[in-house]
């Protein structure tokens, strides 16, 4: 038996450490985000992985009549519809997670060995998906803008009149604006050096700023290039016209909307395999649902007053 430490007139903290069980937390990964843009886009399901966005050809050719007080014939018309509409073909985000029937048999007390790396693929696909929403090259939002619905900031960062004008351009029951965190602090620097600092509101818990009414959302997927970045304005829904999301229902292993999570079995090395994967879209369904401020400014700061400052 050890001989006490000199000095020592009772256990110390490492040796009784040997007799407790340290409380564990599940693995914490700092790419996490909130996801806002998947939060507050409406998600409608497709079948077969296709949607076709039908438009009509020309609505300014349709005529009608008001307040007649006479016989005379009324206008005969019709609408007339794209004849070649776009079709939206779902994407996939996937990964094959693998687990030695080893670590998960011997090492899964008290967190899963199996659920925790199937956990934290499912949020790294999720926040690829997020990023796939705004860039992709068939169906994000930056390359679905209309050129007249992008407008440059006058200034450099973005100030109220910038935000205004993105306003005017989608002012059909505007949604919420998304854009990177440093962006939205740009914006806050511009309002208070101007005096107007936007007022805030709670939603699923959380603070936003405002614009005339309208959420600022935060998303780290916008690209920050050079000091300079982009805010984007949406109108959502399917009845109004405006942005949507879209995924596949249905799945066998769905874990989600548009997500599934399938056994491949085990190889004779003894690794289990899953497989992950993530079916989506995203559709503009008219020219006006989207305006992107582009040459956003998020360098600039300002010095004020003493006496402002007190």
């Amino acid at each position: 038996m050890a001989e006490p430490a000199a000095g020592n007139r009772a256990l110390t903290d490492v040796a009784a450490r040997q007799l407790a069980n340290a409380t564990k937390t599940v693995p914490m990964m700092s790419t996490i985000t909130p996801r806002w843009l998947t939060h507050l886009l409406p998600w409608v399901p497709v079948e077969a992985g296709i949607f076709r966005l039908n438009r009509v050809k020309d609505a300014s050719r349709v005529e009608v009549a008001c307040s007649l007080r006479d016989e005379r014939d009324l206008p005969e018309t019709y609408v007339d519809y794209d004849e070649n509409p776009r079709e939206y073909m779902l994407s996939a985000v996937t990964t094959i997670v693998d687990v030695h029937t080893r670590i998960s048999d011997l090492y899964s007390v008290p967190h899963d060995q199996i659920g925790e790396q199937v956990r934290l693929a499912v949020e790294t696909i999720k926040e690829r998906q997020e990023r796939e929403l705004i860039y992709n090259k068939e169906y994000g939002l930056l390359s679905n803008t209309a050129p007249n619905m992008r407008v440059k900031a006058r200034s450099g960062p973005p100030t109220p009149d910038d935000l205004d004008e993105l306003i005017a351009r989608v002012w059909k029951e505007p949604a919420f604006f998304l854009a990177h965190p440093l962006a939205i602090a740009a914006f806050g620097r511009e309002c208070t050096r101007r005096g107007v600092p936007p007022a805030t509101i709670s939603m699923f818990g959380s603070q936003f700023i405002t614009w005339r009414g309208i959420p600022i959302v935060p998303c780290d997927k916008i690209g920050v290039e050079g000091g300079k970045s982009s805010i984007l304005l949406l109108r959502t829904g399917e009845s109004r016209q405006g942005v949507i999301g879209l995924y596949q229902p249905g799945l066998p292993g769905e874990q989600g909307m548009g997500l599934a999570v399938r056994f491949m079995g085990i190889s004779r090395k003894a690794i289990a395999s899953y497989l992950i994967s993530l079916y989506c879209s995203l559709v503009v369904m008219t020219e006006d649902a989207l305006g992107v401020l582009d040459n956003v400014d998020i360098t600039k700061y300002h010095e004020y007053d003493h006496k402002y400052a007190k």
